[in-house]
């Protein structure tokens, strides 16, 4: 299932829910990241300072990847509806 994020907010809470499918810890996937968990949790929480290297760390941590497509037409309550 795809995953719609427009936010710092939806992305942190995309990447949060598919780290607890695959049973893991902020330490594992911060481990899988060579990162810390102080940095898997910001990244969760929405923290706007997030490096886009991060990001890129964790979705392959997480056997992720990002799509970029045109936007759908759901409002963003839709999209925080979903999280």
């Amino acid at each position: 299932m795809d995953t719609i994020a427009r936010t710092p907010q939806q992305v942190g809470a995309g990447i949060r829910r598919f780290r607890r499918q695959k049973k893991l810890t902020q330490c594992d996937l911060g481990e899988k990241m060579h990162a810390r968990q102080a940095t898997v949790s910001k990244l969760e929480a929405g923290e706007p300072a997030t490096q886009l290297r991060i990001l890129m760390d964790a979705l392959a941590g997480l056997d992720l990847e990002l799509v970029i497509r045109p936007r759908t037409k759901l409002t963003a309550e839709a999209i925080e509806d979903l999280f």
